[in-house]
């Protein structure tokens, strides 16, 4: 293991847009939680560019101060749901609510082949904000034509309210106390001007807002829509996110440490409407509760809160801990430092041995690393199973070792893994890998 001055933290000074970039993920749920950091709950884009049919799991991360986001893994794929189709596929837009003690994860996903007209909402439960769900089944009593993108808002008195709707029909109702099923029956939200899909409810000041997509050709909107009930009438209020480069468009709203915030989507760095990233911008209101239009930045939004301390188990790994290969080289750069350099080529790649994997469990994986190409990309293989492409943005130079990505795994217990970098997708050069135990 190395411990030399290249930086291995990927601490950021603003969050930046798109603030994921080390794989593709879409349609965030955002959420603040009891231990007072903010969580997104995303669908992830599979890479290569497969469509939408083919999205099949959903991503947890979560930060502390807005600007430094900790991969928090995988947490429910379409392997895990034994009521869904055969095919699987299908998992798009998810919610999270947490009432009494438990984390309940909201989904969409097809009960058989015929898609459209089999959809149904699964619960997924856990004690813990971003680990060890497991699938309960679906909502009973609901499915059918378009019956995506689930909202689950629970208010301040403790009752639950859930929502959904694609196809241009929006429905809500409240949960019973199970969280698992519906009070009565779902009714439509009356009052929504061109409501397409990606409905999402928050409350301001003793007012109820609707956020949703509308129907714009190419390339949705966000408009809302606010009421004295969680249930309606609505009162359609304008828009307040213009087209954002995407051909769709899906966001929720969250408060943080005093200040309101939107969360987003574009294909800002992919330039394609399947492989799309989440973003973050601030959120203003005027003084009679009206939603300002959403000034979408580059730059993010800037730290609030306390910024993540070190990791005292994070362990580091150096270009001579690995073994290279395919054209892959180690090359010995100024002040003693090695890297890993000439991933270009198809079946380059750097394997790390015996990487410690402490006492089992979730493990952010991350390298430092350079490139001048506008997006290289990595494959990473842990243990012999292939996990995914992750993405390394330019740092501007092959020199410049300030890019940070990665992608948190399962590991084994000890100093027992196999940890594989394959390259083939741009050229890039790695400085080093950290390894950082996650509490399970």
């Amino acid at each position: 293991m190395r411990r030399e001055s290249i930086p291995a933290d990927c601490s950021k000074t603003t969050s930046m847009n798109p603030v994921i970039t080390s794989i593709f993920t879409a349609d965030p749920s955002a959420h603040v939680w009891e231990d007072g950091r903010v969580y997104i709950y995303a669908s992830h884009d599979v890479d290569p560019a497969r469509g939408c049919d083919l999205m099949d799991r959903y991503h947890v991360f979560s930060s502390s101060d807005m600007v430094n986001w900790r991969d928090e893994g995988e947490i429910l794929s379409s392997d895990e749901v034994n009521w869904g189709r055969p095919e699987g596929g299908f998992m798009w837009a998810p919610d999270c609510a947490y009432k009494n003690g438990t984390y309940y994860f909201y989904y969409p996903h097809p009960s058989g082949s015929d898609w459209n007209d089999t959809w149904k909402i699964g619960v997924a439960t856990s004690g813990k904000p971003a680990s060890g769900f497991t699938d309960q089944g679906y909502i009973p009593g609901l499915g059918g034509f378009a019956m995506i993108d689930p909202a689950v808002f629970v208010d301040e008195d403790n009752r639950a309210y859930m929502y959904y709707g694609g196809g241009g029909r929006c429905e809500g109702g409240e949960l019973n106390k199970d969280m698992m099923s519906i009070k009565g029956s779902m009714k439509e939200m009356k009052g929504l001007e061109d409501f397409h899909e990606a409905a999402w409810v928050f409350k301001r000041n003793g007012v109820y807002y609707l956020t949703y997509a509308d129907n714009l050709e190419g390339n949705n909107r966000m408009r809302y829509a606010t009421s004295e009930h969680p249930l309606g009438p609505w009162t359609h209020r304008g828009i307040f996110l213009e087209p954002c480069g995407c051909s769709t468009t899906h966001g929720s709203v969250a408060e943080f440490k005093g200040r309101w915030y939107l969360f987003y989507h574009n294909q800002e760095i992919s330039g394609e409407g399947t492989l799309r990233s989440v973003c973050i911008d601030e959120l203003h209101f005027d003084e009679d509760g009206s939603i300002r239009t959403v000034v979408q930045t580059r730059e993010g939004v800037n730290p609030i809160g306390e910024a993540p301390a070190p990791n005292p188990r994070m362990k580091v790994y150096g270009a001579a801990d690995c073994v290279v290969g395919g054209g892959a080289a180690v090359e010995a750069r100024q002040e003693g430092r090695s890297v890993i350099t000439s991933l270009h080529g198809a079946g380059a790649c750097c394997r790390f041995e015996r990487v410690d994997g402490a006492a089992g469990g979730r493990a952010e994986i991350r390298i430092t690393y350079a490139t001048t190409a506008r997006l290289a990309k990595l494959r990473l293989n842990v243990n012999g199973s292939d996990y995914s492409l992750v993405n390394a943005p330019s740092t501007g130079g092959d020199d410049e070792f300030d890019g940070c990505t990665g992608l948190t795994v399962r590991l084994l217990q000890g100093a027992v893994n196999s940890i594989v970098w394959s390259g083939g997708y741009g050229d890039i050069s790695i400085a080093c890998m950290t390894v950082i135990p996650l509490e399970d």
